[in-house]
């Protein structure tokens, strides 16, 4: 009745207080420090914060995700690698900037042409209007002809430069680049024209 517990009867009670599941013996010992108060108080606080409806989960989700889409704007115009969209990210897609960012492209005048060309088949003359039309299949023609140089260039430079990498998507993505205006792309370009990448 009296007497002291076996081996046996120790590693049963060990075994059983080291189970999650079931709540601990009181009798046994904790197996770990009380924390501070400050530590105690602190999870208290973060316990107590987290929403306790569907209402206040989303606000906060909306909280969230508005800061990290506020980050990627401003990634977008500082440049910083950490916090860019998926798309930009990568020393693949670096270079794949650069390389459109360091040279002139036909496709990045395209709107200005585009608006100068409307403007011109507005007007009441006949011959405008037919040079509007010429000037329209010369700078689609021109589009076309810069942007498949400029996408079999940077397919030999990455291949030369990242050999054995995943280079799907890069050239689309320097494509839709240069069709942009250099002043409004995003991230903002770090080379200047005639710069090597």
């Amino acid at each position: 009745m009296f007497r002291s517990r076996s081996n046996d009867e120790q590693a049963a009670v060990t075994k059983m207080t080291a189970d999650p599941q079931q709540p601990r013996d009181p009798q046994a010992p904790k197996g770990r420090p009380t924390p501070k108060r400050s530590v105690a108080q602190s999870q208290r606080r973060s316990t107590a914060s987290t929403p306790t409806n569907r209402k206040d989960a989303a606000k906060r989700q909306r909280e969230a995700r508005r800061a990290d889409l506020a980050k990627q704007r401003e990634a977008l115009a500082s440049g910083d690698e950490r916090y860019l969209p998926a798309r930009d990210k990568g020393p693949i897609r670096r270079f794949a900037r650069d390389f459109v960012d360091s040279r002139f492209c036909v496709a990045e005048f395209f709107l200005p042409l585009a608006v100068l060309i409307l403007v011109l088949s507005m007007l009441p003359s006949p011959q405008v209007k037919n040079f509007s039309l010429l000037l329209w299949l010369v700078v689609i023609v021109l589009i076309v002809l810069d942007s498949v140089g400029v996408a079999i260039r940077l397919k030999k430079q990455l291949r030369t430069r990242f050999p054995g990498e995943n280079l799907r998507g890069a050239v689309p993505y320097a494509l839709m680049r240069s069709l942009q205006m250099r002043r409004l792309r995003l991230p903002k370009p770090k080379v200047k024209r005639g710069e090597r990448p």
